[in-house]
């Protein structure tokens, strides 16, 4: 498959005919330049390259069209690049070697004009070599970059290194999270880079929004009528979204400590998986229509209660000599939001975070209510549970009651699974960097965040980050390896959150 093209199987009847006409890209005949701004450091190096390289191996990215330019302060040559990035990529020598040669690398300050005239010049003599027409360029940058360089890069990028004219041509601008601290710097950061470039320019990234399990949430909700009637306060008693690690900040101690778990990873990630669990169906899938719905749902949560937040910070966080003696930061946090709709009222939706815990995974639990006159006297074995796994082991299970196997009449919980490893063998789940770069190659802002999205996202937590930032809350300690502070559990069971007992989800082996 070439790239600039999206290829699609024929469909017949003017249902398929819509749905190509909404999601084929127009044809791009100009070459295309990708530019990595930090490239010298983990992000790149760890997820962009990466991605970039597996884009390329599956033919989305063309020899013949595509440049890829590295950019940042640290002074080396192309080769040193490439080396550096090379054990990230893969094994296949041959196709890492041909990748490589894809690349350049320019060195240059982020505040000053010098450097990026000799990025745009470098750009524009690609151009030239691949005979582009005028302004039919494609040039997307993606900033691999701490946010308190994104105004001063924009405001170069846009001075000296914008495609020249428009074509069919574009200059697009990926920026990764955090964006911002709070409403106030999140909003200042929107005005300044909103000065310099329009909103279907930007291209904010959450990778979240680019797992395969994540994706799949808006079809299982609106292709499977299955779903539709249950969908609802009248059903669901709980909505949990969780992420957990079982190691500590490792290394990132003080950058973490300006942040802590709810900025890192409940404010956007969780919060955009919430999102997508909780909004109505879209007039269509254009992004716009999808992300309107988004917006719905985060201006319809309810002022958080600090009765309903639990902080927690893991023995031994303070140990590392880049983190302040004193820290207030939480390293686990479950706060429990609430959706003033005629859908969700009622509806505890519980968002859970945290480091050093007793496991790793991402997923999210749908849990309904009891069964109305119970015959069986099942209740005590736990409720029905609609679970998708994000990560590891990608899979959505339903657990149910049924008859153990036998002459007595007597219930247990089993599952009806989707494991994408036994089901998919043999398919490989794409990263969520390359999906979401190749949207924005394509244009397709769907899984990006809107400005009006994260100005909502923001209103919802600035409140309570700015009592934890005064310590006005403090997070309990809780051991390395455990489930969390025990007070978590007990929030879980306020809202509602009935657990089960005697049973686990095994994930299949093949």
């Amino acid at each position: 498959m070439g790239s600039g093209q999206w290829m699609v199987e024929k469909r017949s009847g003017l249902e398929n005919d819509s749905f190509l006409k909404e999601h084929e890209t127009p044809s791009e005949s100009g070459c295309l330049s990708i530019i990595v701004l930090g490239a010298s450091g983990d992000l790149a190096k760890k997820k962009t390259f990466p991605a970039l390289y597996h884009l390329y191996r599956q033919g989305f990215l063309h020899p013949d069209e595509v440049h890829i330019f590295g950019y940042a302060r640290t002074r080396i040559s192309d080769d040193e690049l490439r080396d550096r990035i090379r054990g990230y990529l893969g094994k296949e020598a041959e196709v890492v070697s041909k990748f490589l040669q894809l690349i350049k690398y320019v060195s240059g300050s982020y505040d000053t004009e010098d450097g990026f005239q000799l990025l745009d010049k470098e750009i524009s003599q690609h151009e030239v070599s691949k005979n582009s027409a005028e302004g039919s360029s494609r040039r997307l940058f993606y900033l691999a970059l701490p946010p308190s360089v994104y105004p001063t890069v924009c405001r170069m990028i846009r001075k000296c290194c914008m495609n020249k004219s428009d074509h069919g041509g574009w200059t697009r601008i990926v920026i990764e999270k955090p964006f911002g601290k709070d409403l106030e710097s999140a909003e200042n950061l929107s005005a300044h880079i909103g000065e310099l470039f329009e909103e279907a320019q930007l291209f904010r990234i959450d990778h979240y929004l680019g797992k395969e399990l994540v994706q799949n949430l808006l079809v299982l909700r609106f292709a499977n009528r299955f779903f539709l009637p249950l969908w609802n306060r009248d059903n669901i008693s709980n909505v949990q979204i969780v992420f957990r690690e079982n190691f500590g900040t490792e290394g990132r101690g003080g950058y973490f400590d300006e942040y802590g778990i709810i900025r890192d990873i409940i404010q956007n990630h969780l919060l955009q998986i919430l999102c997508l669990v909780a909004m109505e169906k879209p007039v269509s899938l254009k992004p716009e229509y999808i992300r309107d719905e988004k917006v719905k749902v985060l201006q319809s949560v309810l002022p958080i209660r600090d009765e309903d937040v639990v902080l927690g910070q893991y023995e031994g966080y303070r140990d590392d000599p880049t983190v302040p003696d004193q820290s207030n930061t939480p390293t686990f946090a479950t706060v429990v939001l609430r959706i003033h709709n005629e859908r969700w009222e009622g509806v505890p939706f519980i968002l859970k975070a945290g480091k050093a815990l007793n496991s790793s995974k991402a997923e999210i639990r749908v849990q309904f209510k009891d069964v109305p006159g119970d015959i069986f006297k099942c209740q005590k074995q736990g409720r029905n549970e609609f679970v998708i796994r994000l990560q590891p082991s990608e899979a959505m299970y339903m657990k149910l009651t049924v008859k153990q196997p036998g002459l007595e009449m007597s219930t247990v919980q089993s599952e009806l699974d989707l494991s994408y490893m036994q089901r998919y063998q043999g398919v490989p789940i794409p990263e969520a960097y390359e999906r979401l770069i190749l949207d924005t190659i394509r244009g397709d802002q769907q899984h990006f965040v809107r400005r009006d999205e994260l100005k909502a996202a923001w209103e919802i937590f600035t409140p309570l980050l700015h009592r934890i930032d005064n310590g006005e809350i403090k997070p309990k300690e809780y051991q390395p390896g455990s489930r969390g502070p025990v007070e978590a559990d007990e929030l879980l069971a306020k809202a509602g959150y009935v657990q089960t007992h005697g049973y686990i989800w095994i994930p299949p082996t093949l």
